[in-house]
């Protein structure tokens, strides 16, 4: 299958399926993914958890070759922060910091957390898209129609594409590309999805042990052409995370026909 990315050098370049619903752009979670990405290529260590990720998507990213730099900002016995850079021709485009914690005994049991409803995972997800989800609201859907209500909304999704040409799908990196799905889920309407979201972050107490990630929209607050929402993540074995996206009102998502 045709990857997000292919590699020339030190360049990642986006290939078409790359494309995002916004435009002739690099889709939020393909660069987030990305990210997410280096940073677990060149920091991965099996004794650190990646505890949070944070995206910042300063403007639209061009179908083009883009760089990414990394850089070490604290490196503790049991914390490591790591901040990656995507640039093209010189030019900032997006951000991620990733907060990694060291591992260590069983957690405590009997700590109080809300109820998530989690929809039972499907048989497998249709379709041959780079892409594969199934939406539950109003029933459930191949796309993103079942979001169109008023009431709860949820999605597993499987990102069959490899990210990076000739490199595996790495539990963090599905993670991170999961993470922006936080804002069109939370955002999402009887009037399709009217916001593009500035940034995510994502929390997660562990990687997600399914090629499967599904998300679950607890809470969307807007006022003035700003909105926030907040989703639980999960994968086949129950909750593994959390996401919060920030958005501005912008109409026009058109999701890319491939």
């Amino acid at each position: 299958m045709t990857p997000y990315y292919t590699v020339d050098g030190d360049a990642f370049i986006p290939t078409d399926i790359a494309r995002g619903p916004w435009g002739a752009t690099i889709s939020g979670n393909i660069l987030g993914g990305l990210l997410g990405f280096v940073i677990d290529r060149d920091f991965g260590d099996p004794e650190l958890q990646p505890a949070r990720l944070t995206v910042d998507l300063f403007r639209p990213a061009a179908l083009a070759a883009l760089t990414v730099r990394t850089e070490v900002i604290r490196a503790g016995r049991r914390i490591k922060v790591v901040d990656a850079h995507a640039v093209q021709d010189g030019v900032l485009v997006a951000r991620a910091s990733v907060v990694l914690l060291r591992r260590g005994p069983e957690a405590p049991v009997g700590i109080w957390t809300s109820p998530v409803e989690i929809p039972d995972p499907p048989d497998h997800l249709p379709g041959d898209a780079p892409m594969r989800l199934v939406a539950h609201g109003a029933g459930a859907s191949a796309d993103l129609t079942a979001w169109r209500h008023t009431g709860p909304k949820h999605i597993w999704v499987h990102n069959a594409a490899p990210l990076v040409e000739g490199q595996p799908m790495t539990p963090f990196t599905r993670a991170a590309m999961a993470g922006d799905v936080v804002s069109s889920l939370t955002h999402f309407g009887p009037d399709g999805l009217l916001y593009i979201n500035a940034d995510y972050t994502l929390t997660l107490s562990r990687l997600p042990e399914s090629d499967e990630i599904g998300l679950s929209a607890l809470t969307h607050y807007s006022d003035a052409g700003v909105a926030t929402g907040t989703a639980t993540l999960f994968d086949r074995s129950g909750p593994i995370g959390s996401g919060v996206a920030t958005a501005l009102l912008s109409p026009g998502f058109a999701p890319p026909d491939h």
